[in-house]
């Protein structure tokens, strides 16, 4: 009898991966799953609860190899928010484009209504979009931040997804034409967010304001 495999939540990824391209749909049971393998359905239960819980960590892995490399990047460290984010994007897509069969079969051959599949990567996304430290307007209302902090959230998340759906329905060779859509998405984001104009509004509002009450 063969030895029992030592396994990883790495390795358990890429056994799912290869079962659902082989037989396009998931394993039908943990117990199968395991024997198949040749490791202990115990070893499974260990890291994931169910395949679902598997599913969606496979982003997430795909999100934290992509920071990972950037962040072996000197140069990246002293980028602006602007493009760490493009960087962000080009590395994160250049791993889709690795296992793009498998984020196919996940996002688009089910359809893009299963994104449950992205609930993981939606969170660690949301929480790097905070680390880039955007600039907003300056309001010492807390409530008004929390409100800036979400809709700044939300904001680049559906532009990650734009572009997530572009890049599925992609033709172009080595999706030359997603790396376009990348740059323009990213560009055209900042700008609307810049708040230089309106900050210099509101610092003549308060100068008038000021002068008048004086």
């Amino acid at each position: 009898m063969a030895k029992k495999k030592n396994i990883t939540d790495t390795k358990l990824i890429s056994f799912y991966m290869d079962y659902v391209l082989t037989h396009n749909h998931a394993p039908k049971t943990v117990y199968a799953f395991a024997k198949d393998n040749n490791f202990d359905e115990a070893d499974f239960y260990k890291n994931y609860a169910s395949f679902d819980a598997l599913e969606k960590s496979i982003f997430k892995v795909f999100f934290y190899n992509s920071i990972e490399i950037l962040e072996k990047s000197e140069e990246y460290q002293h980028f602006d928010a602007r493009n760490k984010l493009l960087s962000f994007y080009f590395t994160f897509f250049e791993n889709l484009t690795a296992n793009r069969s498998y984020v196919v079969y996940a996002l688009k051959d089910k359809g893009m209504k299963s994104l449950s599949s992205l609930s993981e990567l939606r969170h660690a996304f949301k929480k790097y979009i905070d680390m880039l430290d955007i600039e907003t307007l300056d309001i010492k209302e807390p409530r008004i931040v929390k409100i800036q902090d979400f809709s700044k959230q939300e904001s680049f998340w559906i532009q990650f997804m734009m572009i997530m759906k572009f890049w599925l329905d992609d033709t172009s060779p080595s999706f030359e034409k997603t790396d376009i859509f990348i740059e323009k998405s990213v560009h055209a984001g900042f700008d609307l967010m810049d708040i230089k104009p309106l900050k210099s509004v509101i610092d003549l509002g308060k100068f008038i304001f000021k002068e008048k009450m004086q």
